[in-house]
């Protein structure tokens, strides 16, 4: 099954389909872009999928070469011990490890590799330069996610080694959010899929932004916010189509709550996560989510520049690509 049939299909119909079959996880070489191999040990493992530690350089020759591959063994040891250390058996019994080197521009051979290969998730660390004469994590990452049909884990490297990573796991509470659109609703196939893989609790939520009254006066055009009556329609609204989605998910076995929200979509959700102490937010990307309704590109954006929580970002259908 191809790419455009994959994200074609009906949000509930994945039963049996395994997206996540192969991890990507690119690196440069830095301890910071590692900051992602706790979250590829933990999908690995409860998975079953291949991690693929992809090295992309900008440089050539034997000496690079070699130099490459060493760090790369040193890498597949490191998650081993992860793997033994988390789920208490010998790596070689619980997740498949393999390297490889390609050469050129990251984010273009990052895309490259993920299409040529079938991968299923992207996951890599953002936010901040990892080196000298290494990747600017933050651009490539930014292009990786506007250039990839695939989905991407996008994890923000506040520190070196592995930053963020929790020993319960790092993947126990998935928040996921939705603006009442067919649109957002582009992640619910990988929730239905992933979360009772992971044994996940999955919290959904809605941001009601706020309305207002727009008049003109003499002194141009003002507004006047929505009383909280006024707003409770769309309030309401909005916790019956949640509560849909809910019970869905419950009805397969997944535990899930949803909760409503008022305010500005990415500040919310920030803010809701951190209350909430998600491991990870997952959203919609790239398109116009409906008339009046939130640009996930814009949304997403600011969520991961100034949230403090991982995000999976999964293309709306139909998205344009760069």
């Amino acid at each position: 099954m191809g790419w455009v049939d994959f994200v074609a299909l009906d949000k509930y119909e994945w039963e049996g389909l395994q997206v996540y079959e192969r991890v990507l996880v690119p690196l440069d070489g830095s301890e910071v872009s590692e900051v992602s191999l706790p979250y590829a040990v933990e999908l690995a493992g409860k998975l079953g999928a291949m991690i693929t530690l992809l090295y992309v350089s900008k440089t050539t020759g034997d000496t690079f070469r070699h130099m490459q591959e060493f760090y790369l063994r040193r890498v597949i040891e490191t998650v081993k011990r992860g793997v033994e250390k988390q789920f208490g058996k010998p790596a070689a019994e619980t997740v498949r490890v393999e390297p490889a080197v390609v050469v050129g521009d990251p984010a273009e051979q990052i895309v490259d590799y993920a299409e040529k290969e079938n991968i299923g998730l992207i996951l890599m660390a953002t936010h901040g330069r990892s080196g000298v004469r290494r990747w600017t994590l933050g651009s490539v990452a930014s292009k990786v996610t506007r250039s990839t049909r695939r989905p991407v884990v996008l994890i923000r490297a506040k520190g070196a080694g592995g930053a963020g990573a929790r020993e319960h796991g790092v993947l126990n509470k998935v928040l996921v959010s939705l603006d009442g659109s067919p649109e957002s609703e582009a992640v619910l196939p990988h929730i239905d899929d992933l979360a009772p893989r992971l044994k996940a609790e999955v919290v959904l939520v809605q941001i009601v932004e706020q309305a207002y009254h727009v008049f003109a006066s003499e002194g141009g055009v003002g507004q006047i916010p929505f009383t909280d009556d006024e707003m409770k329609p769309l309030v309401d609204g909005a916790r019956t189509y949640l509560k849909k989605i809910e019970d869905k998910l419950r009805d397969k076995g997944i535990k899930v709550t949803s909760e409503v929200r008022v305010g500005a979509p990415a500040e919310e959700i920030i803010k809701f996560a951190d209350e909430v102490k998600a491991d990870i937010v997952v959203m919609a990307t790239h398109g116009r989510s409906g008339i009046g309704r939130w640009i996930f590109g814009s949304v997403s954006g600011k969520v991961l520049r100034e949230g403090n929580t991982p995000i999976l970002l999964v293309r709306t259908p139909g998205a344009r690509i760069e």
